[in-house]
């Protein structure tokens, strides 16, 4: 099946114009409305008092090219099909319709259709009386023996560049010599591990094999000029950082890091990472992006523009613009740091001794170590079938350290911040980070005050806030709350009828509100007990024979 959104296909284009606009975020473009077979957008406050500025192509490399349309950029675009260039009825209109006295710069990339297309509508538009004047952008080093370089991202540049030279009412002939001046110092090169994915299409090409990315490959998906055996982020950024600086040059730089369409964030966010300490480092003055800017739909790819800078190319770059599109150059500077101390988070003890104590931690260990196939076994029916084991791994942990002495048994406060430092560290998934809550607030709460039950109410309270889960959600807590507050009134067999109790009742509840549980459904919910309800249940029932 074609991996692409749409809904008619012959629509596509139009559709996807009509959501740019929509979208347009300065609310100034417009769509002519000519004929559904011409799609030009153009700003909607042009008063044609300057040169014009127009560009465009095929569509599929959004935010290229009506993205770039709008005060101090780009005056219109006309768009063609997916990876076709516009007709040059199409071109012809969009000339007429925005070009006046001061006539029309044309931004082409060097392709063949497009090239032709605009050239002939530019020739027509003469007959008009127009003055208009084309420059032709080629900036792909990929063939560096190509007669013909492809014009790819470093597009945008020239179009940002025209464009302030435009706004500022440069004549025609100036905003071509500028925009010319652009093309000339312009370097572009990119590399995919994935082609794009068409509307329609239901191949899977496989071009590019596992672990290998092909080099220069066209911004339509044309195959690259040498495929390389790596997909190492640092190996691919030297590669291109070679290869421009190659034809680049001494000198300052803006460099635009161009997402081709299906390239992560993340990705991203490492790759510009690994520019910032390439070999082209000490030369980049500004970066643009990471960002979306001359895409190829949904390819898994980037490509590398450089710009050697001068005076006027660095204030063109800067100057404010109402576009939907463009990205606001960064200063390049290297990773800024501050210094801070690391907060190592101990509990800080003495052990000491209290038999009557150790034989509580030593029923509630040896209970839990001792269900640990019991609770799998139920975990299993309605969860991951880990709860016991999870269990188990705390409470053996916490039974080493009672054999070993290292348990502060004579001050209650410090053993239960203890125990919930090392749940936190040894229990797996949120059971461990939930009774790690539970047991830090309680022993916070022990020590700045308060009596054991109501301390260990709030340390419920505060595993509730965190976890969401509450009573009736079927899950440990309906259990724990009925048996803490029975332990309120002083009373530790009625602690454990009620958490025997509570544990029972959630084998009647057909719908969990949290946990694992949650996800399955009433069926093998009923009739099981809730393993979490059945731990502590079984724990205060040792506690109690422990008492005797």
């Amino acid at each position: 099946m074609s991996r692409f959104f749409f809904n008619d296909r012959k629509q596509l284009v139009n559709d996807a114009i009509e959501g740019i606009l929509i979208s347009a975020p300065h609310g100034n473009l417009v769509k002519l409305d000519i004929d559904p077979a011409i799609r030009v957008v153009a700003r909607s406050d042009w008063d044609k008092s300057r040169v014009a500025v127009i560009s465009g192509g095929g569509s599929g490399h959004e935010p290229a090219h009506a993205g770039f349309v709008g005060k101090g950029m780009l005056t219109a675009v006309v768009c063609g099909d997916l990876f076709a260039s516009p007709s040059v009825d199409a071109v012809l209109n969009a000339i007429v319709a925005v070009t006046g006295d001061r006539g029309c710069l044309l931004i082409v990339k060097n392709y063949t259709g497009d090239r032709l297309n605009f050239g002939l509508a530019a020739e027509k538009a003469k007959r008009y009386g127009l003055k208009v004047e084309m420059v032709i952008v080629a900036d792909d080093i990929a063939l560096p023996d190509n007669k013909q370089p492809r014009g790819i991202a470093g597009t945008a540049l020239v179009h940002k560049i025209a464009g302030y030279a435009a706004e500022h009412g440069k004549s025609l002939g100036e905003v071509r010599d500028i925009a010319q001046q652009a093309c000339d110092n312009l370097w572009s090169l990119g590399v995919a591990m994935q082609t794009c994915n068409l509307p329609g299409n239901d191949d899977e090409e496989g071009r590019i094999r596992k672990g290998h990315v092909e080099l220069g490959l066209g911004i339509h998906g044309e195959p690259g000029a040498s495929v390389v055996d790596t997909q190492n982020s640092k190996e691919i950024i030297d590669t291109l950082v070679n290869a421009l600086k190659a034809r680049a040059g001494e000198g300052r730089f803006a460099v635009l890091i161009n997402n081709l369409g299906g390239v992560s964030a993340l990705e991203m966010a490492l790759l510009t990472k690994e520019l910032a300490h390439s070999a082209m480092k000490e030369q980049i003055a500004w970066l643009i992006g990471p960002a979306l800017l001359v895409s190829s739909l949904d390819m898994k790819g980037f490509s590398l523009s450089l710009l050697k800078l001068n005076d006027l190319f660095e204030k063109a770059l800067h100057e404010d613009v109402e576009t939907l599109g463009w990205q606001k150059p960064v200063a390049f500077a290297p990773l800024r740091t501050v210094a801070h101390s690391a907060i190592h988070d101990r509990v800080e003890y003495t052990p000491s001794e209290n038999p009557q104590v150790a034989g509580y931690v030593s029923a509630a260990t040896d209970t839990l170590s001792g269900l640990e196939n019991r609770l799998n076994a139920l975990d299993a029916k309605v969860g991951d079938g880990d709860t016991g084991s999870t269990f188990a791994q705390g409470a053996r942990e916490i039974a080493q350290y009672l054999e070993a002495g290292k348990l502060p048994l004579n001050d209650l406060p410090a053993l239960l911040l203890l125990v919930g430092e090392r749940l936190a560290t040894v229990m797996g998934g949120s059971s461990g980070v939930l009774m790690s809550i539970f047991f830090t607030a309680a022993g916070q709460k022990l020590h700045d005050g308060q009596p054991l039950p109501e301390a260990l109410l709030s340390g419920l309270a505060q595993m509730k806030h965190y976890g969401g889960a509450d009573l009736g959600d079927r899950t440990l807590i309906d259990a724990l709350q009925p048996a803490l507050e029975a332990l309120q009134k002083g009373d530790l067999k009625a602690a454990a009828q009620a958490a025997q109790a509570g544990a029972d009742a959630t084998a009647k509840m057909v719908k969990a509100g949290a946990g694992r549980s949650s996800y399955v459904n009433k069926e093998n919910l009923d009739g099981v007990t809730d393993p979490g309800a059945v731990a502590v249940a079984e724990v205060f029932k040792a506690m109690v024979e422990a008492k005797r």
